[in-house]
């Protein structure tokens, strides 16, 4: 109070003001939390997964999440692993995946519009190989990715079924003779025997299977399962999955 028994801040305009901004802004409603980002990995190899995001895989879940406003941030890491940890909630989810592995890891929720197919493809150096299907297998020497439940489940008990890391390691396996047959994504096969040099080494076509792929998410997302399923629906429409697929096919291309 002053002496005239008015308070101090009503006779001093700077104060007053200062005072009615601090009342405005406790009235404005708080901002919204940023969108929490979500980690997806993959088992992918180049062309479909590359560390920098640029594999095709990568650019259509980037797009898709893009599309419902989620920040999304991928890894790579060992097939059984990406299952593992998606379905233990340590990463939010996995993609480039066939359907079923639900059935074996429950807390993966299916995102039933897929993303692409994956073609598995039977690499050889024999040159008089020819395959009908993967009963033609079982009595050969066979090496394919740890984790692949596609080729886990069609190829049964083969006791000569070698489990490798990954593509890059099938490839060595069968250009060093050490298995008759490697299983590994048709695209990624073929960059990695240009790469390599294998000489020799050659895709048996057609894949043994080209099956539709898709995004898991850990079921405490399950909420953004139609969202994700609808922008890949309407990315398919617009054709931006057959650009992105084309595109990166022909970067990969020597």
């Amino acid at each position: 109070m002053n002496a005239n028994g008015l308070p101090l801040a009503a006779r001093t305009p700077g104060l007053r003001l200062a005072l009615l901004l601090a009342c405005l802004l406790l009235c404005l409603p708080a901002p919204a939390p940023a969108a929490q980002t979500l980690v997806l990995n993959t088992d992918d190899s180049s062309p479909m997964a590359r560390p920098d995001g640029s594999g095709i895989a990568d650019r259509i879940v980037a797009e898709a999440f893009r599309r419902i406003g989620v920040p999304v941030r991928l890894v790579i890491l060992p097939s059984e692993r990406c299952l593992l940890n998606a379905n233990a909630g340590i990463d939010d989810g996995n993609y480039d995946r066939a359907a079923g592995v639900e059935r074996q890891y429950p807390n993966l929720v299916l995102v039933p519009e897929p993303m692409g197919t994956f073609p598995f493809t039977a690499f050889t150096r024999d040159p008089g190989l020819k395959l009908s299907g993967w009963a033609d297998l079982r009595s050969r020497e066979v090496a394919y990715v740890h984790g692949w439940k596609v080729v886990e489940r069609n190829l049964g008990l083969l006791g000569k079924a070698t489990k490798m890391r990954d593509e890059e390691a099938v490839l060595a396996m069968v250009a060093g003779g050490r298995a008759a047959v490697g299983i590994a994504n048709l695209y990624t096969g073929q960059e990695i025997i240009r790469r390599k040099g294998y000489q020799g080494t050659r895709a048996v076509l057609p894949p043994l299977a080209d099956p539709p792929m898709h995004i898991y998410l850990h079921k405490r997302h399950a909420e953004l399962v139609p969202r994700l399923a609808e922008a890949l629906r309407q990315m398919r429409r617009e054709g931006v999955i057959e650009r992105l697929t084309r595109t990166g096919l022909e970067e990969a291309q020597p």
